[in-house]
């Protein structure tokens, strides 16, 4: 099993789609259905290793994406996501900080 390249909390972009993001969950392997990885993962990333679930700098969604679609985005500024304020606690040195519960 792969280990993760990102964690909780760290902004990414999606070099594919050209989106930062910030990371919510990680997921060791491809945890969705296989009807929505034939609909959705064109290019066919594998499932055997991870995957993220991404809020989107900008927008109201989340996305699930493949780790080779990822990189570390190099702009240190905050995410604009209406969900941010709901999973974490602050943002420092570019980097949110999880809520503990």
């Amino acid at each position: 099993m792969a280990k993760a390249k990102f964690f909780v909390g760290q902004i990414v972009h999606h070099n594919r789609f050209d989106y930062r993001g910030v990371v919510v969950d990680v997921d060791a392997d491809f945890q969705g259905s296989d009807a929505w990885y034939e609909q959705v993962a064109r290019s066919r990333p594998p499932k055997d290793q991870p995957w993220y679930r991404v809020l989107v700098d900008g927008g109201e969604h989340e996305t699930y994406v493949a780790e080779r679609h990822l990189e570390i985005d190099s702009d240190a500024r905050p995410i604009r996501h209406p969900l941010v304020d709901a999973q974490f606690d602050a943002f420092e040195d570019g980097i949110y900080r999880r809520k503990v519960h």
